[in-house]
């Protein structure tokens, strides 16, 4: 389907510094520990500033991990308004042929409420033992672990409370969360293909595992912005927006105080508005005393010095009031918008004059089990990854970053560290994860590692969105 483009200003016409924006790329560029993919910036309903970090680019897909959430969360919506959900029955009684297997009290009082606020009753995260439990269906591994408090009294993020919530919408609605998103959500909202990750029993994870670019995030913090309401049509109730984005637990745990604000129907209070996230520096803030929504991808362990970072540089910019006279600030952070790059590894590109095959050092690729082999053809131009028997080829030694749309979409940058060692630089482009490969030519061995660890798979080919997107 076509996506209809958001409405575009200027920053200056709709109240924001320019140079504030200005400012905040400046903080995330300079941040060692921050790599920015994307940034979108709304106010009053209208973009004002967004860019991507090359090789990172407005229509591809980024994995959100644990933003998906929010997606969830919006589906259930729905649900309850068509009446094939509601938020105060058990979630046993979602699952009757296990109803005989879970006998915990706790357990039993369960109810759709509590898993979409993160109030299971348990006090740690149980997604590890759920699986241990019963991998092939998680809900009832999870119903079989009794909760440590009663349901409704304590927080806890618990991945596998927002997978039975997210089986339940599937279940009652008999589809896919993206099938039944699609005319409900995606297509009012103007979003484009989506898709999300599967477990082995063929269900949508809803926790976690969507992909969808930032344009598609900045859509969703919008329609929460505006109460539920998207060109005149309401889509969500007004009541839903109103519980979705309050604090109904008391969640603080001494450590980021961005995570110690509350937790609604799947997302998060913070110190200024509320937002969705995932892991590795995935957000979709909604700020309504800004009337502003900010959308940010990215590579990192840092969550919390993104949003300090905002909230230092980019909040100060929103005023009240147009700001007439500010047009070449506006100009200049256009321009340095639509040139955004991230810096490519060092190296000298060169051929070798001949096929080198690296094979793991000491045998094993730590962090990347099933990587066997790096190859590189005799002109320096191929780079070809060897895992499991599957071969994953690459353009390489490009200035700059050398892209392959490929069946993993990945862009490469690096070459000759010295004539012996090749370092590369591999992105995959689909998620927030690189690869570092350095190859070793008198002995022919290679050391890879992930830059940030993937949470599903780490499997290299597994580095893309699924293509059954809708």
């Amino acid at each position: 389907m076509s996506v209809r483009p958001l409405p575009k200003s200027t920053p200056s016409a709709e109240g924001v510094e320019a140079t504030g924006v200005q400012a905040l790329l400046d903080a995330l560029e300079s941040a060692p520990d921050i790599e920015p993919h994307s940034l979108m910036v709304l106010r009053h309903g209208k973009v004002v500033a967004s860019g991507w970090w090359s090789p990172y680019t407005a229509d591809r897909p980024h994995l959100l991990y644990s933003l998906s959430k929010s997606f969830t969360a919006t589906a259930a919506a729905f649900a309850v308004a068509e009446g094939l959900l509601r938020l105060d029955d058990p979630v046993i009684s979602y699952f009757p042929e296990f109803d005989a297997d879970i006998t915990d009290r706790r357990s039993r009082a369960m109810l759709v409420r509590h898993v979409t606020t993160m109030a299971s009753g348990h006090v740690a995260e149980t997604h590890d033992r759920a699986l241990a439990t019963d991998r092939e269906e998680p809900v009832r591994g999870f119903l079989l672990l009794p909760p440590d408090r009663d349901p409704g009294t304590v927080f806890a993020y618990n991945q596998p409370a927002t997978y039975a919530l997210a089986a339940i919408v599937q279940r009652v609605t008999g589809r896919p969360l993206t099938e039944y998103l699609r005319p409900r959500l995606f297509d009012p909202l103007g979003i484009g293909d989506v898709a999300w990750l599967r477990d082995r029993s063929g269900r949508e994870l809803g926790f976690s595992g969507l992909h969808a670019t930032t344009d598609a995030i900045a859509r969703l913090g919008q329609l929460y912005l505006q109460d539920g309401v998207w060109e005149g049509e309401r889509l969500l109730s007004r009541e839903w927006v109103a519980e979705a984005t309050r604090s109904h637990l008391v969640n603080g745990d001494g450590t980021w105080p961005d995570w110690a604000q509350g937790y609604g129907f799947q997302f998060w209070m913070s110190r200024h508005g509320y937002r969705g996230d995932g892991a590795y520096g995935q957000y979709c803030l909604v700020l309504p005393e800004q009337d502003a929504v900010v959308a940010i991808t990215g590579a990192t362990a840092e969550m919390q010095k993104v949003l300090d970072l905002v909230w230092s540089h980019l909040l100060p910019a929103f005023g009240a009031d147009p700001l007439p006279g500010r047009e070449k600030d506006d100009v200049a952070l256009a321009e340095r918008m639509s040139r955004l790059a991230l810096p490519s590894a060092a190296g000298t590109p060169g051929r070798h004059g001949q096929a080198v095959a690296f094979a793991p050092y000491g045998g094993v690729c730590e962090g990347l089990p099933k990587l066997t082999a790096v190859e590189v053809d005799a002109e320096g131009r191929r780079l070809t990854l060897v895992e499991d028997g599957h071969r994953l080829e690459l353009r390489c030694g490009e200035p700059g970053w050398s892209v392959t749309d490929g069946p993993v979409p990945a862009a490469v940058s690096g070459g000759w560290a010295d004539p012996d060692t090749l370092a590369l630089d591999v992105a995959l482009l689909e998620t927030p994860h690189h690869v570092d490969l350095t190859c070793s030519l008198p002995d022919r061995t290679f050391t890879a590692r992930w830059r940030t660890q993937p949470l599903h798979s780490s499997r290299i080919r597994a580095m893309r969105a699924p293509r059954d997107s809708v």
